[in-house]
């Protein structure tokens, strides 16, 4: 792969603003223009390594709100008191444990988020690395009525391909409002897109 297309601005203006990744920018933007986060919500980050949207969200909830972090790679860097992580696998964790983890009392969650993808060679997402991502989309979707509010809302990553529109429709049967979006921090190549889920309702 160029350097040019891994160090492009968004690299450039991460490691200028202290996020550990240029994908901090996907989840700002999608937050800003789509509102899933919101001060003193609780958040789940599914694939939260190395730790950007971690930072991101932790900006949106403010000091009286938490972020819990799910990855099968160590965050090894120390966010602050209201950012828990946890080393697992999201297929295989006990959602009971998630919504425990940092507080005193067992509490849903407000947002789930998941970055997760497969691992490629570029991000571009060719159609292996789309079915990967749907597969990791319906680990996502049979977590979320263990661990999230009635009302709450969902962002997840996918690779576009022929299995989006099933995913989309899926999506529609727990959420009153669902949209594909494309941040602007996405690289061209790249046929990620982000589902954005609002008012999560248990079919």
């Amino acid at each position: 792969m160029s350097k040019r297309v891994l160090h492009d601005r968004y690299f450039k203006q991460a490691k200028t603003e202290g996020y550990v990744a240029r994908s901090a920018y996907k989840l700002t933007e999608i937050n800003q223009k789509k509102r899933i986060i919101r001060r003193r919500n609780r958040v789940l980050d599914l694939g939260c390594a190395p730790g950007a949207w971690l930072q991101v969200a932790q900006e949106a909830v403010g000091p009286q709100g938490s972020v819990v972090g799910l990855d099968l790679q160590r965050v090894r860097r120390d966010f602050g008191e209201n950012i828990v992580t946890i080393e697992g696998d999201a297929e295989q964790y006990d959602p009971k444990e998630l919504i425990a983890a940092g507080v005193s009392e067992p509490r849903l969650f407000d947002c789930v988020l998941s970055d997760m993808a497969p691992s490629t060679g570029g991000g571009a997402g060719g159609s292996g690395d789309h079915f990967l991502s749907i597969r990791l989309c319906d680990v996502v979707l049979n977590m979320v009525p263990h661990v999230l509010r009635p009302g709450g809302n969902l962002a997840m990553k996918v690779f576009e391909g022929e299995e989006y529109k099933p995913l989309l429709i899926a999506t529609g049967r727990y959420f009153s409002k669902v949209k594909g979006f494309k941040p602007q921090a996405s690289r061209d190549a790249s046929r990620e897109i982000y589902i954005v889920g609002h008012g999560f309702r248990n079919p």
